[in-house]
């Protein structure tokens, strides 16, 4: 691939994929209550699945998805369900997810359950489809052999994407530890829980 054709691709994606969104809003809450190290469980699965839309939308399979858009209606409905429902235990200081207050244990959430999260949020986004629909397939020179353009522009995007998804993590543990030294643990998990709701929604609405 061009010098050229890359210079425009890598500021574009990082652009994109730095706009506050549906992952980036999940990543932000997961920093707060669970740390960014936890957070990482989350992450890969997002990445699997902004990889598969990614491949999708290059193959035009995305094209297909998106006339029948009830294809997307069940896992849209279930998984912005299922993340509105922890947000609520979230905001209620109850759940897998919360920040335990002094003199209390909370059982964590498994890491594939947390991966899991990542990779319906990201799976489950028609926008993110519509997106890489729209973007990725002018990148890709019909001249040139497909798999290792694919797996270059793929491999980059992972980047990018993984990247951001630290950078508001990251935000997200600055934001708590300053909670913390106020002692307003409750206040967290419910700033962090009302974030996750609104992921949810915006994933069952969207």
């Amino acid at each position: 691939m061009s010098v050229a054709i890359l210079s425009i691709f890598i500021p574009t994606f990082f652009f994109v994929s730095i706009t506050p969104g549906m992952c980036m809003t999940l990543a932000l809450s997961l920093g707060m209550s669970i740390g960014v190290r936890r957070s990482l469980h989350m992450m890969w699965g997002e990445l699997i699945g902004v990889g598969l839309v990614a491949t999708a939308a290059a193959i035009g399979v995305a094209a297909l998805m998106l006339q029948f858009p009830e294809a997307f209606i069940f896992l849209k409905l279930g998984g912005g369900a299922y993340l509105g429902w922890i947000g609520i235990q979230m905001w209620q200081s109850k759940g897998k997810l919360v920040m335990p207050e002094p003199g209390s244990e909370v059982k964590q959430q498994g890491n594939f359950q947390l991966a899991l999260n990542g990779f319906i949020t990201a799976i489950a986004n028609p926008k993110g489809w519509a997106f890489f629909v729209t973007l990725l397939p002018p990148f890709l020179d019909q001249n040139q052999p497909l798999a290792p353009q694919l797996s270059i522009l793929i491999a980059m995007i992972l980047l990018l994407e993984f990247s951001c998804l630290l950078i508001y993590a990251s935000g997200g543990k600055a934001l708590r530890h300053l909670l913390l030294d106020r002692g307003n643990v409750k206040l967290m998990n419910r700033i962090a829980g009302s974030l996750m709701i609104g992921v949810g929604i915006w994933l069952a609405l969207g």
